[in-house]
């Protein structure tokens, strides 16, 4: 189903805390997108001591990151803020615009930047088309908006096919 593979992700991990950021930095990346709500902490929720953390390390290891949402600018304003990042708001997830507009902001290239979302048709959708390595993370609070329920029964069956595309394509290298 190669009409699936622009949903795929480049990798997966439980969140956003658990990647190994420093092994990326080494593979070239400095700069980091974030989306916020269900990637960072629940829908709504303020950036939290983890959250702050996160983004001071991301700067020790020599990052710089951008917060892209499809969000109000008070929401990710005040997040930014807390945390320490660039932000853009209404970015218009998944038109590549956003993440475009993001890299530019920060004076690096689509190579040098990695994505961490919790969405596949906005969040690794659009990074992925923007040519811009992407990270899926599970969400992390499962109350959501009916409309994201409703996308979320739709993600199943793309993550069926990567999870069935990744096992094949890691016994064919073993």
């Amino acid at each position: 189903m190669d009409l699936l593979r622009s949903f795929y992700p480049g990798e997966r991990r439980k969140t956003a805390y658990d990647i190994d950021y420093r092994e990326w930095y080494e593979k070239g990346k400095r700069a980091v997108l974030f989306d916020i709500d269900n990637t960072l902490v629940p829908h709504g929720a303020p950036a939290d001591e983890k959250a702050v953390a996160l983004f001071r390390e991301l700067r020790e290891i020599g990052y710089q990151s951008c917060l892209i949402s499809n969000n109000k600018e008070p929401r990710v304003k005040s997040f930014a803020e807390s945390v320490g990042s660039k932000y853009l708001w209404k970015a218009g997830k998944p038109s590549t615009r956003g993440y475009e507009t993001a890299c530019a902001i920060m004076h690096v290239t689509p190579e040098q930047t990695l994505f961490v979302g919790d969405q596949l048709f906005t969040d690794i959708w659009g990074a992925n088309r923007a040519h811009i390595d992407t990270i899926l993370v599970d969400p992390i609070h499962p109350k959501e908006e009916i409309q994201i329920i409703l996308k979320r029964r739709l993600e199943w069956i793309v993550l069926k096919a990567y999870e069935r595309h990744h096992r094949l394509t890691v016994e064919k290298d073993n």
